[in-house]
Parts: structure tokens; C-alpha cells; sequence
């Protein structure tokens, strides 16, 4: 069964090649361009690992972040913080997420991180 990727971004060209990336690979994606009702929209889906944007509309991704991994059913996703934000480890370590990938990242970088990430939990 392929392993399933959500990713939140609120920028289509970063959604696009992200997908590219993944789809490639052999992963299932799904991509949302906000995190309201982040619980909903990841229970409907139920992802493997989940790719959190710090800017989004509305609930931002530290936000949106904290609210999965204080619900009982999805804390166990794992959740890559990904940002420009030059603090983005800080705004990871906030957010609870497991880990973090600052952009512009390596593509390489990403695929590595998403190995990396869906080993621990298989």
C-alpha cells in the first residue's frame, strides 16, 4: 500500500512541485492550501505524514500543528514544519512538530526527509 503525504501550502507552485516530487516517488498526496478545520482534514485522510507551511490563511501552521498533536487519534503523524522562515526550527520545536525543512529546500533534502520520516513509523 503506498504511503500517503498531506501537504499544507498556501502556494500553489510549492503544492505543484511538491506533488510532482511525491507522485513520482510512488506516494499518494494530498495538498490543501489552508489549515482551517485542520483535525477534519486530516482525519478524512488519514496520512502517513503530514507537510505543515508556517503562513497559512486563518490558523497558521504553528497553530494548525499544535491542534493535531493534542488530538488523540492523530498526534502519531508525523509532521514536517516546513518555511523561509529563518527560524523555522524554533517555530517547529512551538509547533511540536517532528521535524522541520527550511525553504527553498534541496529536492533532494525533501525526498530524503520524507524517507526518513515514513521509516520511523513503518
Amino acid at each position: 500500500m503506498n504511503k500517503k503525504v498531506f501537504i499544507f501550502d498556501d502556494n500553489t507552485d510549492i503544492l505543484e512541485l511538491c506533488t510532482l516530487i511525491l507522485e513520482d516517488a510512488g506516494y499518494e498526496i494530498k495538498t490543501s492550501a489552508t489549515s482551517n478545520d485542520i483535525t477534519n482534514q486530516v482525519s478524512a485522510y488519514m496520512p502517513d505524514l503530514i507537510f505543515m507551511d508556517n503562513w497559512l490563511p486563518d490558523v497558521g501552521g504553528v497553530e494548525a500543528t499544535q491542534e493535531l498533536k493534542s488530538d488523540p487519534l492523530l498526534k502519531h503523524i508525523p509532521v514536517i514544519y516546513f518555511s523561509a522562515n529563518n527560524d523555522v526550527k524554533a517555530l517547529a520545536e512551538k509547533a511540536g512538530a517532528d521535524n522541520y525543512l527550511a525553504k527553498p529546500f534541496d529536492i533532494q533534502a525533501f525526498e530524503e526527509i520524507v524517507k526518513s520520516s515514513l521509516i520511523q513509523d513503518a
